[in-house]
């Protein structure tokens, strides 16, 4: 059968509520969709291998001129997000100097973290890309370690560090806003050329959300063994986790993109940033 529509999914626990339905749900055979980590799936897209995606907000503002947001679909936090922590074995603000290990799987927590500490805390210290897992293989013993998605969860669970910061959080304490790790980008010519494909992906995304939502503590059941964590622990996580793009999510990606123009990360295009057409 010709496949109509390449599709990215991240597979961390923090998609369960969307996609553990998705899988149960949508039988489309001409849909073909991609598990991967959001670095994985940034690459995929950028690559012209998926037309559209749950991929890194970075991601977008990398590349703004190659993809469109679709509407009202995000991965987000207000406040606490609960997997994605800076895990210290120093106080954050003397981490001056120190090394730390960068997860190499998310772009955009990778630029959040460094905008925390350069900008909110006014230290600077010696980073590396890796993953926990690569510690004692050589490598010097990092102070400090980024970790994302169920590697977070693991590292919070086994309580191996004294600090710990939570970046939607720090992100929230100084802005005010929530924050948006991810976003659904849809490649401009994918968006231009497919439109009656896009709404319909839309349309399935958006109803396996309201049956997640309504299905949460039977999900949550169902998917805490991989980390492996608490059924209640993964509930409470899950219910922290957002998924729309309201107008206060909107202001603060277009704030975080503000930051990473101003360092140099991203071409100025990043903003404003630009909606595919969903109605």
């Amino acid at each position: 059968m010709k496949i109509t529509a390449r599709i990215g999914m991240v597979n961390y626990i923090n998609t369960a509520p969307l996609y553990e339905v998705w899988r149960q749900t949508v039988h489309r055979a001409d849909w073909q969709v991609t598990e991967a980590s959001p670095a994985v799936l940034n690459r995929m897209l950028h690559e012209n291998r998926l037309d559209l995606g749950f991929v890194s907000s970075h991601e977008y503002a990398l590349h703004p001129d190659q993809y469109r947001i679709m509407s009202d679909l995000s991965i987000s936090a207000t406040g606490t997000v609960g997997s994605v922590f800076l895990f210290s074995k120093l106080p954050i603000a003397s981490l001056d100097n120190q090394p730390v290990l960068l997860s190499s799987q998310s772009q955009t927590s990778v630029s959040l973290v460094k905008i925390i500490l350069e900008e909110f805390y006014q230290v600077r210290p010696r980073y590396s890309l890796g993953s926990a897992e690569d510690i004692g293989t050589g490598m010097e013993r990092p102070a400090a370690v980024l970790a994302i998605g169920d590697e977070a969860l693991r590292l919070a669970v086994a309580g191996r560090y004294p600090h710990r910061l939570d970046l939607g959080e720090a992100w929230q304490a100084k802005t005010g806003l929530p924050f948006v790790f991810a976003v659904w980008a849809v490649r401009e010519d994918f968006c231009r050329d497919e439109p009656d494909t896009v709404l319909a992906i839309y349309q399935e995304l958006h109803r396996c959300l309201r049956q997640g939502k309504e299905r949460l503590r039977e999900i949550s059941a169902t998917v805490a063994g991989r980390v492996p964590m608490d059924e209640d622990a993964c509930y409470q996580y899950l219910q922290g986790i957002e998924y729309d793009l309201s107008t206060e999510k909107q202001e603060a990606l277009a704030r975080f993109f503000e930051y990473l123009i101003a360092r140099g990360e991203v071409p100025a295009a990043a903003l404003p940033f630009k909606v595919c057409g969903t109605h």
